[in-house]
């Protein structure tokens, strides 16, 4: 739904539903894509709030000779709110346009084929569906929408939003020729759940062309943005991308022209490289398969201990001492969370100034049957009936397992890999030699990597080729956060070991200087550092395609936060 309402809903009403205004340009572009100069097609907006794009199309059928009687076939929309659909009535007439419009969920409405269908086949679906994520996107509704996106063969996690299943349902309105014309956020490119969707739009359609903004189109929503325009069917190897500085420049482009890329996006993972200009793929591809190896050849990262209650589980020296539990029954653990883990290590003394400070250092560890009987720490009998008194051995992960306070802890690794991040993903040498939650990764090094690569790799990996290839594998989510899980950090670019021996002995020297300057967020004068050395003098990047190389990581890395930082200023 469109926020035309905007001076009367109100900016939070218009969030809760995912309804941002479209730009004009944007839909006249779309319209005009949708009717291509066919004077019968039949058009339908499936979330046509109040009728951007259903007058837009409307106006481009009047123009090719279609009467009131003829738009009121031919032009088709519904809408869960009747006021909108009031409003979207009231803006046709004023127009001198028709429509025929439905008050309804969409997901409620059957596919053409179905014998209780009110909606037929069309020639052009075309729209901006509402932008609604999982976690208010929830219960019966959402159960419906991943039920009509499965009838059309796009299985769909619980974390999709609601635009995902939105537009799988609307194409199923769709001829065997027909024309697909939507606003969806940039997350089709980038997110893990949107997968299932680049694939379906891969072997849907015939021919599909990506139109991607360099500016922010929607003044209300820090989303950005790209326009999906598709038709046929019968699947397509490679898609046309259409770089545009923003909605402006839209009527100077038409498909298959001289500013068109052709590329094959990958059968799996993210399209997120398709974001960067062919040159700047070309030199990313180029730098890491020449030097760079993936972050498997030195260790595979690993998840942190899962103890199904956090909150009960790792506890401070407070607890520690009010309830008398020995040490003996605990294991030192790095706190959840990765605030505290600012520089290239994580030592003991840090450990200890967090315990003193009151964090929760410690993990509970009943290593025996006399410890848990109360035999030998009576303190952590204590401390366990009252976690029972409040229901924690009922907590899903606790009832599974054989004993409930028994979390399988992981062995200390040699590095923490902070996999949620908004700036960059980090490792960080774990000097301390600590256990750790699932809060973050660990790494424990292979026996055949250079012995000083626990101390090297933290440093080393702040490079620009790396701090790029996080934001091409990594997962975009709300509010800006790159994720990466294990699987995504294994193939993180490194540099290659012999790589990291030549760099890390010019660098060595000025590892404490700029330990210090990390910790106090000065990142940006540390990875141009660590450029110059590893990218230019080691590698043999030429110092022009170094900064192409930051820039592009800049650019990709402003897509994902830039726009959540703007609106915080």
């Amino acid at each position: 739904m469109r926020a035309t309402d905007i001076l009367d809903t109100g900016t939070a009403q218009r969030k809760d539903r995912g309804a941002f205004f479209t730009p004009p340009p944007i839909a006249e572009y779309l319209a005009d894509w949708a009717v291509e100069g066919d004077a019968n097609a039949s058009v339908l907006d499936p979330t046509c709030g109040e009728s951007v794009f259903l007058e837009a199309a409307g106006r481009k059928l009047r123009n090719l000779g279609a009467d009131r009687a003829q738009l009121r076939r031919q032009v088709l929309g519904v809408d869960l709110h009747a006021e909108s659909v009031e409003r979207s009535i009231a803006n046709l007439t004023m127009e001198g346009l028709d429509a025929s419009l439905l008050v309804d969920d969409f997901f409620a409405q059957p596919p053409p084929n179905e014998l209780d269908a009110q909606l037929p086949y069309v020639d052009a679906v075309i729209g901006n569906p509402p932008f609604i994520r999982f976690q208010k996107h929830a219960g019966a509704g959402r159960k419906l929408a991943q039920r009509r996106a499965f009838e059309q063969g796009v299985p769909l996690s619980g974390l999709a939003s609601s635009w995902a299943a939105l537009v799988v349902h609307a194409c199923a309105f769709l001829k065997p020729e027909g024309r697909l014309a939507m606003v969806l956020p940039q997350e089709l490119l980038t997110t893990g759940y949107a997968e299932e969707v680049r694939l379906w739009l891969k072997r849907r359609f015939k021919a599909v062309h990506l139109v991607m903004f360099d500016r922010l189109q929607f003044e209300d929503a820090l989303e950005q943005v790209v326009l999906v325009l598709a038709r046929g069917t019968g699947g397509c190897k490679a898609f046309s991308l259409v770089p545009v500085e923003d909605s402006s420049d839209l009527e100077d482009i038409r498909m298959f022209g001289p500013m068109h890329l052709s590329v094959a996006p990958p059968n799996k993972g993210k399209w997120t490289d398709l974001l960067l200009s062919v040159e700047q793929r070309q030199l990313y591809d180029h730098t890491v398969g020449e030097n760079f190896s993936e972050l498997s050849r030195y260790g595979a990262p690993t998840l942190g201990t899962v103890t199904g209650a956090n909150d009960f589980f790792c506890i401070s020296e407070a607890t520690r001492l009010k309830y008398g539990i020995s040490e003996n029954s605990l294991r030192p653990t790095c706190p959840p969370g990765t605030k505290h883990l600012r520089g290239l290590t994580f030592t003991k003394r840090e450990w200890q100034n967090l315990r003193d400070a009151g964090e929760r250092v410690w993990l509970l560890n009943p290593r025996s049957q006399e410890t848990l009987d109360g035999h030998e720490d009576p303190g952590l009998d204590l401390y366990l009936k009252s976690g029972k008194e409040e229901g924690v051995h009922r907590a899903y992960k606790c009832a599974k397992r054989q004993i409930w306070c028994q979390p399988p802890i992981v062995v200390a690794p040699d590095l923490f890999f902070t996999y949620m991040s908004h700036r960059y993903p980090r490792l960080v040498a774990n000097m301390a030699r600590v256990t750790f939650l699932n809060s973050m990764h660990g790494v424990r090094l292979a026996s055949n990597v250079p012995r000083e690569s626990r101390q090297a790799l933290p440093l080393l990996m702040l490079n620009s080729a790396t701090m790029l290839g996080a934001e091409v594998h990594g997962r975009a989510y709300g509010g800006g956060v790159l994720k990466m899980e294990p699987r995504e950090a294994a193939v993180l670019p490194l540099p290659r070991p012999e790589v990291l021996e030549a760099a890390w002995k010019i660098l060595k020297p000025e590892r404490n200087r700029m330990a210090g300057a990390l910790e106090q967020g000065l990142w940006e004068g540390v990875s141009k550092r660590v450029d110059e050395v590893l990218l230019h003098e080691v590698c043999g990047v030429e110092r022009d395609e170094v900064v192409a190389l930051r820039i592009a990581g800049r650019d990709l890395r402003r897509s994902r936060i830039g726009r959540v930082e703007s609106a915080a200023r």
